[in-house]
């Protein structure tokens, strides 16, 4: 398992999908074709660490705070995809 540095993507749609199915690949050890961004969370059985690692990996890629219990909150990948283009398209213009 190769660890990814922090990444700065445009955040866009599209490339927080891809980007949250990447991390999400990597914690579990599995290739991002084993990833439906559709099954709950809940399915991959992502420890409360990984979940910890994945916000931090959110809040340095996409520069917005969240709370740690959001993974726990969204059903799957696609709607915490959409929750985090609502908090970027709401972070203050820099």
């Amino acid at each position: 398992m190769t660890e990814h540095g922090p990444t700065v993507i445009e955040p866009t749609a599209e490339n927080i999908a891809t980007w949250l199915l990447e991390r999400v690949a990597y914690y579990l050890d599995e290739p991002t074709e084993a990833i439906d961004a559709e099954a709950p969370l809940a399915h991959y059985g992502l420890d409360s660490v990984y979940a910890l690692a994945l916000c931090g990996d959110i809040e340095d890629t996409l520069s917005v705070s969240i709370e740690p219990t959001l993974i726990w909150d969204v059903e799957n990948l696609v709607d915490l995809t959409g929750r985090l283009v609502e908090l970027v398209a709401e972070r203050p213009r820099q």
